[in-house]
């Protein structure tokens, strides 16, 4: 028996609520900046970021290996990344700038990562997407990947939304 899975129709979002949730995401939230996290794909359904391999992030100096914060903390941007896509698709009966203040609110209240191999790369991809947007909690799921495609770590969370 197939089971049917009920996905949410890919919205497009305005140039202007894109360059603003970048913003948001890249600059205003400075953690980010220290991460060196950029977002390199922004759809409704899914989004995507990247982490380059820079001194400033090793953990264990004999293997040159990404710290294992780095890889929590980037999972769990993504995923709130995710969760202000999603709520923003939502919600596209509002100006792109209202829906960029109903992210305000957003906070993590779960995580959960899987290490399954060593960050070892010269660069991150990150990828994340809504598993549940209900109308307090959002649930999520992510993966960081090395620069050869391989997944590395794996993530869920939960984050409060109202």
């Amino acid at each position: 028996m197939t089971k049917h899975i009920e996905v949410e129709p890919e919205v497009e979002f305005e140039d202007e609520f894109v360059t603003g949730l970048k913003k948001v995401f890249e600059e205003m939230i400075v953690f980010n900046q220290v991460l060196g996290l950029k977002i390199t794909s922004l759809k409704s359904t899914q989004v995507r970021g990247r982490i380059d391999m820079k001194r400033d992030l090793i953990g264990h100096f004999s293997f040159n290996r990404l710290h294992g914060g780095v890889i929590s903390a980037g999972l769990d941007a993504m995923g709130g990344l995710a969760v202000m896509a999603a709520i923003g698709a939502r919600h596209m009966d509002e100006t792109p700038m209202q829906r960029l203040h109903r992210f305000a609110k957003l906070g993590t209240i779960d995580l959960r990562v899987d290490y399954l191999r060593p960050g070892i790369g010269e660069y991150f991809e990150l990828r994340a997407e809504v598993m549940r947007l209900g109308s307090r909690v959002a649930s999520t799921r992510m993966e960081f990947l090395g620069a050869d495609g391989k997944l590395l770590s794996t993530g869920s969370g939960a984050y409060i939304v109202s």
